[in-house]
């Protein structure tokens, strides 16, 4: 991987020293709690600078916490429309190109064929209002496989709209399908990918090099395949990471 199409996520307590030692980006996580959009915004102003000054490049994770493009409560459809548009009018003043935005998908709770339906239909009317050379990234959390993000991009029908594979959700109990199933079907349409290791079972955020999944042939399919695709590592401590992507030679 070119090292200018990699991030550090600032869950990480050391990612804005990291990504400055590395030359590395930084993914800004502290708006996936909304209230920091608002009444919260002071509270994270000083952690934002800081990882600003750490990194030229930078992404942006929007909120995702109870919001929905498929949401059977009107009240709360907009209030997702509404935060959604804070968080592509925040990257527009920060000049960020990629917003990483969950998809929203909760088993037993909404049909799949009406959520891929409700969702398609719901970016459909929302794109007009993200900037040109923008992108939204839907990031996978608890879909069974890949083909319902996959098909409410292709309705949605716009370069606007892309996919953030999160290969750590790929792998825990939810997912029906193996990383590499989601990694090909993802890949037309791959923008961006989360990158951390887990159990097969739990989404924790492991290191690279510790848990089931072999990162090594997962980012080497990914360069196969979508070698344009940003890549996060999405850790709670990321130096170690970096260090075994470079002793791997996977990190250029």
């Amino acid at each position: 991987m070119d090292r200018e199409h990699v991030y550090l996520s600032s869950i990480g307590a050391d990612a804005c020293a990291c990504a400055q030692a590395f030359g590395l980006g930084v993914e800004l996580a502290q708006f996936c709690t909304a209230r920091n959009m608002d009444e919260g915004f002071d509270e994270v102003k000083d952690d934002l600078a800081r990882c600003r000054a750490a990194a030229k490049r930078l992404t942006l994770h929007a909120p995702f916490n109870e919001l929905t493009p498929a949401a059977i409560d009107p009240l709360v459809l907009r209030v997702s429309e509404r935060r959604w548009t804070q968080a592509v009018e925040l990257a527009a003043r920060l000049e960020i190109k990629t917003v990483i935005v969950h998809a929203g998908y909760v088993p037993l709770v909404y049909f799949p064929e009406w959520f891929v339906a409700r969702s398609a239909e719901f970016w459909r009317a929302f794109l007009p209002r993200v900037p040109d050379g923008m992108t939204l990234c839907l990031e996978n959390v608890m879909e069974p496989g890949a083909d319902m993000l996959v098909e409410i991009v292709r309705q949605a029908g716009s370069e606007k709209l892309r996919l953030c594979l999160d290969v750590g959700h790929a792998n825990t109990m939810v997912s029906k399908e193996p990383v590499a199933v989601w990694l090909e079907k993802c890949a037309p349409y791959l923008a961006h990918v989360h990158v951390h290791n887990n159990d097969g079972a739990m989404d924790l955020h492991q290191p690279l090099d510790d848990g089931v999944l072999d990162m090594k042939d997962i980012l080497t399919r990914l360069g196969a395949l979508a070698p344009q695709a940003g890549v996060t590592l999405e850790l709670m401590q990321c130096r170690s990471s970096v260090e075994w992507l470079l002793e791997q030679g996977l990190l250029q």
